[in-house]
């Protein structure tokens, strides 16, 4: 019987290479796995096949094979926003100088959807799955993790946990922070220290970021002896034009500011466009401060103070910690820092603006 050439019926498969070494499918399993002793005379013949025939072994094969550990999984609600993709760069870069592959991976904000895509990769029997950003702390969510951070255990993989609190212990699980809160106090001490003492606050709603923002917000208006007017503190969204609206909002509402800090940098710059339509100048009348510092921060008119978050950092730091972990490890918590990065859009307090 005349055996068909693996041309014949399209992609090659391992049983072709197996073929062509002359070895049994196990055995080019195991060469492929690396993490299987195999004779180097024997190596040699299945990595030549493989090359002959352009082989390329499907997810669901490496994953059988114990070769899907390849993969680093980046998860994340939405991918747009300038701080998560200097820190999927991060993950991408220390990623690719390991020899591994990171997928980016957006869930929306769909709990659902987080589950699914971390079981899709926990078959595929990821290195890790690195989960990102700011989230609603709640004993539901710390359960759901808890038993994301088992099943990823359980199979081999580890969660990983960049931007978001710990979920307490015995969960398996690796957490890389910043100091969210020191950031915030940095910055608003900044401001009080250059007599400012009716600062808008742009904050969030609910998460863990904002929530820690808005806390060192307000411990160093406590540290300096004073509270803030509950009147300037504006929750919203982390957008531009929420910045923008929240703005107009106080100035309509006619509060007195002489500063406004902004939780984000996007925010930052949608008040900053609110300021100057309405004949503001900044810094002249209005103090402006931002977070997060992304690139364009210094390319604002004027440009942006605001706080420095080593976003790429963090990613490189996730992946590092997780790849370098030994077996007998326990769980890891690392802090990155933050600091104030002074530009031209914060000077001494003037009258400010509102009545």
């Amino acid at each position: 019987m005349t055996r068909k050439s693996p041309e014949a019926h399209g992609r090659n498969t391992i049983r072709d290479v197996a073929a062509r070494a002359q070895v049994s499918a196990s055995t080019v399993s195991r060469v492929l796995a690396g993490d299987y002793p195999v004779s180097t005379a024997t190596r040699t013949r299945v990595l030549r096949a493989v090359k002959d025939l352009d082989y390329v072994a499907d997810a669901r094969a490496r994953a059988v094979a114990g070769a899907g550990t390849a993969t680093l999984a980046f998860v994340l609600d939405d991918i747009t926003g300038p701080s998560f993709a200097h820190m999927a760069q991060g993950v991408e870069r220390e990623a690719a100088q390991r020899g591994h592959v990171c997928l980016v991976c957006t869930t929306e904000g769909d709990p659902e959807r987080e589950l699914a895509v971390v079981e899709l990769m926990r078959a595929q029997r990821a290195a890790a799955v690195i989960l990102v950003g700011g989230t609603v702390d709640t004993p539901e969510y710390r359960e759901r993790m808890s038993r994301i951070a088992r099943a990823l255990q359980s199979a081999g993989s580890r969660l990983v946990l960049c931007g978001r609190p710990p979920l307490g212990d015995g969960t398996p699980a690796t957490v890389i922070e910043y100091d969210n809160e020191g950031g915030a106090y940095a910055m608003t001490s900044h401001l009080l220290s250059m007599g400012h003492r009716r600062i808008l606050f742009l904050g969030g709603a609910g998460s863990t970021t904002a929530l820690g923002r808005e806390r060192g917000y307000r411990s160093a208006h406590r540290a300096h002896g004073t509270e803030p007017d509950p009147a300037l503190l504006r929750p919203g969204d982390f957008t531009r034009d929420s910045g923008y609206r929240r703005v107009r909002e106080a100035l309509a509402g006619r509060r007195r500011f002489t500063a406004v800090f902004a939780a984000t940098d996007m925010v930052a710059a949608g008040a900053l466009t609110a300021l100057h339509e309405s004949g503001i100048d900044v810094p002249g009348e209005v103090s402006l401060a931002g977070y997060d510092d992304i690139p364009f921060a210094r390319d604002l008119h004027p440009p942006l103070t605001t706080v420095h978050v080593p976003y790429e950092e963090m990613g490189r730091t996730a992946v590092r910690t997780v790849l370098d972990r030994r077996p007998d490890a326990g769980d890891e918590h690392r802090m990155l820092g933050t600091h104030v990065v002074l530009r031209a859009s914060v000077r001494a307090a003037a009258l400010g603006v509102g009545a």
